[in-house]
């Protein structure tokens, strides 16, 4: 940093690097690599290059201390009558940062060139004396009546117990959607910094979304190919905090599931507690003939509006091979409204052609039993049953999950795959169960179902 833009006390005249070296440098420390990476995207931000920055980096790895501690305090210099909104899974959390970004302006006033209110001073809500105001919140606490400038959300989860529950993670996203980006001001930005804990956390939600709406930095504990650092596989990413050993040490003690997920940042589905989908086998195709071949359908009917989260309409499609192993061919899935699922449900048919079986869903009530009426008739010239369902979901899928896990399942290469393993890994716990509704219906259906006098090879099938 110049010395002579310090003793000016020209804030504007420094960088982000030069401000957390200065910082930092008081207490013997200084940016490491990642820190530098870091640095450059916080300014990108600031200047308006990116809005949308979302940071993963493993524990111990120093990200908000750069993002929530160094940053805010910086920023004012360059947007002096903005607001910060700081957020953290709990008010504590965030008052926490708040204090620490309030202490160091009070520190470096004379640098900054602007200090704090005398009227307002509080560790999780001050205003500057150039007309900024930092307020901090938990995910819980109200933010109504706020607009902020940019938004840091730090740390959102608390613990594996609430990352593990569909309800908590949906409270989260929903926190976020209606109440936290809503307040937002025009050309307002984001930084998200966290580590991933589930693959359907805040920042896996946001990533399947709108991925392209999001400037990723993604450091893992210890590097993977294509490092974005040019680090070599398995290099450290912090080797003055942690070096190899350490880290394998880590490793070790902690499990691959929370490995993967907190120190790699690629967290990965839970093993199922019904479903062994590790045990389906993955095939190309096959030699195999197929006598019996249904379609079963889920059923939804409500489309995705922004602040939704629908169920969705589920077709799969499973066969049965001479040696008795169930084969999943293919799956539809979409959401959308009664059209766009009735089109789905006959292009489905005309596709599979008519010797496979159409299974429906027939729910209770004159209502059920009238759309099951009218696909019934959309379907002339195919085979359709259309009946209700019995017992409970778990109840229906304890066959097909014997059957997994006996390793009498296989499936077709396809895009559909890893949607699908994911939704049986996380049953019954999960945030959707539709395919594997769909599935227990088509594997219930094919155990009933008479032998088709017709074979049809496997390897020769379109779908």
């Amino acid at each position: 940093m110049a010395d002579a833009s310090a003793e000016r006390g020209d804030a504007r005249h420094f960088s982000l690097v030069e401000w957390a070296s200065l910082v930092l440098g008081s207490q013997g420390l200084r940016p490491a690599r990642h820190h530098l990476r870091l640095i450059e995207r916080l300014e990108e931000i600031s200047s308006g290059a990116i809005d949308r920055l979302m940071v993963l980096m493993p524990p111990g790895s120093a990200k908000s201390t750069f993002v929530s501690v160094l940053f805010p305090a910086w920023w004012f210099v360059a947007h002096p009558r903005s607001s910060v909104i700081a957020a953290s899974h709990t008010a504590e959390l965030a008052v926490y940062f708040g204090r620490q970004v309030r202490n160091i302006v009070a520190e470096y006033s004379g640098l900054l060139d602007y200090g704090l209110s005398p009227q307002s001073r509080a560790a999780g809500r001050w205003r500057t004396t150039r007309g900024g105001e930092y307020f901090a919140a938990g995910i819980r606490g109200p933010i109504t009546g706020r607009r902020a400038d940019l938004v840091i959300i730090d740390d959102p989860i608390k613990s594996w117990l609430e990352a593990d529950r569909v309800p908590q993670r949906d409270h989260l996203w929903n926190w976020y959607r209606s109440e936290l980006a809503t307040r937002l001001k025009p050309k307002g930005r984001i930084v998200l910094v966290m580590t991933r804990w589930h693959e359907d956390d805040l920042a896996g939600r946001l990533l399947e979304a709108a991925a392209d709406e999001w400037t990723l930095l993604r450091l893992a504990a210890m590097a993977e190919a294509n490092d974005p650092l040019g680090r070599s596989e398995g290099e450290p990413l912090w080797l003055e905090w942690q070096d190899a050993k350490e880290l394998e040490r880590k490793r070790l003690e902690v499990g691959e599931r929370v490995w993967t997920a907190l120190y790699q940042q690629s967290p990965r589905p839970a093993q199922g507690q019904l479903f062994k989908p590790g045990r389906i086998s993955v095939i190309e195709s096959s030699t195999s003939e197929l006598s019996r071949i249904v379609r079963a359908w889920d059923l939804a009917a409500t489309v995705p509006d922004g602040s939704n989260d629908p169920d969705w309409t589920v077709g799969v499609k499973l066969a049965r091979d001479d040696a008795g192993r169930f084969i999943i061919l293919d799956v539809v899935r979409l959401r959308g409204g009664p059209l766009e699922v009735e089109t789905a449900i006959k292009q489905a048919a005309s596709l599979d052609g008519r010797a496979v079986l159409i299974a429906l869903p027939e729910d209770p009530g004159q209502a059920g039993k009238t759309q099951a009426s009218h696909l019934v008739r959309m379907l002339a010239g195919h085979k359709v049953s259309a009946t209700r369902e019995t017992g409970s979901k778990l109840v229906r899928a304890l066959p097909v999950a014997a059957q997994v896990e006996a390793g009498n399942f296989a499936m077709l290469r396809a895009q559909w795959n890893h949607a699908l393993i994911q939704e049986l890994a996380e049953f019954p716990v999960g945030r959707k169960d539709d395919q594997v509704d769909a599935l227990a219906r088509a594997f219930n259906t094919l155990a009933d179902a008479p032998e088709s006098p017709h074979r049809i090879n496997l390897a020769l099938l379109g779908r």
